[in-house]
C-alpha cells in the first residue's frame, strides 16, 4: 500500500514501535505503571461522579429501570468533560503539554512537526478540532502530509469522551490504549505515505482551539460543545443499531438465521488470530471488531461490554484496546467534511483516499491491540 517504499523511515517507525513496547511494558507489568493507571483511573472516576452530580441535578425526578438509561449515565457526562478540556485549553495548560509533547515526539522519531503536534492534539480533542488547530499549515500538506494528519485524527480519541469509554469497559485498557493508538497511526501512515521534507519546510503554526474571551465563555463554550457530542452520539446510536438489526433481519432471511455479526467475525478471524485472541474466542471478538468498523466504536463497546464475563482476559484487553479509536467508515465522513471546510480541494483528496485511511487507521488499531496482547 505504500505510495513511496524508498522513503519509509524505518528509523521513526522503530522507534515508535520501541516506545509502544516501553509503555505497555511500563503500565501492564511494574508497580508505579500499576499506580500511575489506578490514579488516572480514580482522577477519571471522580470527575465522572461530580459530572453525575449535574445530570442528577437536572434529571433527578425522571424515573428509569434498574440499568438506568445510556443516555444518562454515560453520554451525557461527555458535558462536563468537554467543559474541563476547553477550560483547561482556555487556561494554556493543554496547549502547552501539547506543544512540548509534540516537539519531543519530532525529535525522537524524525517525523515532521506538524504530524507530531496534530498525533499529540488528536490524544485530547476530536477528530475536527484536532485539524482545525492545524488548518493554517494546510496550504503546505501535500498528499502524504494530508494522509498522516487524516489517519491521525481517525485512529485517535477525543478526551472528552474517555470518560463514557470508561464506563463500559476496562480502564486500564483503555489508557493504554490513548499512547498506543498516537503511535500506531504515525507507524501505519508513515509506511502507507512516507514524507521527506527539508527544515526549512519543517515549521508548524498550532492555532489555539479555544476562541474564549474569558474563563466563562470557555466554560460556556465546552458545555455546549459536550452536548453536541452527546446527541451526535446518540443520534449515532439510534440510527447505527437500528441499521444493524434491520440488516440482521435481512441476513437472517436470506441466510437462515445469520448475522452480519457472524460475518464479520469470519472475516477478521485469521488476523484476530495473529493478534493474540485465543483460537476458541476469536469469532465473536472478530464479531465486535467488525461491528466497530462498520458502525462505530461506541455499538461495538455495548456489545462487547455484555460478553466480557465470557471471554478470556487476554480477548477483553485486545478487543477493548482495537475498540478505542474513531476508525470506523462514518469517521470518513467526518474527516472529509473538515478539510473540505478548511480546504475545498484538499477535502476532494481526502474523500478520494477515504477507503485507504480506513484501512491504514484499522491496521493501526490492530497493531496497538497486538502490543497491548503481548503483555496480558
Amino acid at each position: 500500500m505504500s505510495s513511496d517504499r524508498k522513503s519509509i523511515n524505518y528509523r521513526g517507525i522503530v522507534v515508535m514501535i520501541l516506545a509502544q513496547l516501553f509503555i505497555t511494558w511500563f503500565m501492564f507489568n511494574t508497580e508505579l505503571g500499576q499506580t500511575i493507571i489506578k490514579g488516572i483511573s480514580w482522577v477519571f472516576n471522580k470527575l465522572i461522579e461530580f459530572g453525575t452530580e449535574g445530570v442528577n441535578f437536572v434529571l433527578g425526578g425522571v424515573q428509569v429501570g434498574d440499568n438506568g438509561v445510556f443516555f444518562f449515565n454515560v453520554l451525557l457526562i461527555i458535558i462536563f468533560f468537554a467543559t474541563i478540556l476547553s477550560v483547561l485549553t482556555y487556561l494554556k495548560i493543554l496547549p502547552f503539554i501539547i506543544k512540548y509533547l509534540g516537539m519531543g515526539l519530532s525529535y525522537i522519531t524524525g517525523l515532521p512537526k506538524v504530524e507530531s503536534f496534530n498525533a499529540v492534539n488528536s490524544i485530547f480533542f476530536g477528530q475536527s478540532e484536532a485539524l482545525l488547530a492545524i488548518k493554517s499549515q494546510f496550504k503546505t500538506l501535500n498528499d502524504n502530509r494530508l494522509y498522516i494528519v487524516s489517519a491521525s485524527a481517525m485512529g485517535s480519541v477525543s478526551a472528552s469522551i474517555v470518560g463514557a469509554y470508561l464506563e463500559l469497559l476496562p480502564p486500564q485498557y483503555i489508557l493504554v490504549a490513548l499512547p498506543l493508538n498516537m503511535f500506531s497511526a504515525l507507524i501505519v501512515a508513515s509506511i502507507i505515505s512516507p514524507v521527506n521534507i527539508s527544515k526549512e519546510e519543517d515549521q508548524v503554526d498550532i492555532e489555539d482551539v479555544s476562541n474564549a474571551k474569558s474563563f466563562f465563555e470557555a466554560m460556556g463554550n465546552g458545555a455546549l460543545d459536550g452536548g453536541k457530542i452527546a446527541l451526535i452520539v446518540a443520534s449515532m446510536l439510534i440510527a447505527f443499531i437500528a441499521s444493524l438489526e434491520l440488516v440482521n433481519a435481512v441476513f437472517g432471511f436470506v441466510f437462515n438465521g445469520f448475522t452480519l455479526q457472524q460475518l464479520l467475525g469470519y472475516i477478521i478471524a485469521p488476523i484476530g488470530l495473529l493478534m493474540g485472541i485465543p483460537a476458541g474466542e476469536v469469532l465473536d471478538a472478530g464479531a465486535i471488531m467488525g461491528t466497530k468498523i462498520v458502525t462505530n466504536e461506541f455499538v461495538a463497546m455495548l456489545q462487547f461490554g455484555d460478553m466480557i464475563g465470557s471471554v478470556s482476559e487476554k480477548t477483553v484487553g485486545i478487543v477493548t484496546v482495537f475498540l478505542t479509536s474513531f476508525a470506523n467508515f462514518s469517521s470518513i465522513g467526518i474527516i472529509a467534511g473538515t478539510v473540505q471546510g478548511i480546504d475545498p480541494e484538499k477535502g476532494g483528496k481526502v474523500s478520494g483516499f477515504g477507503l485507504k485511511l480506513l484501512i491504514g487507521a484499522t491496521l493501526g488499531s490492530m497493531l496497538s491491540a497486538t502490543i497491548a496482547g503481548i503483555f496480558i
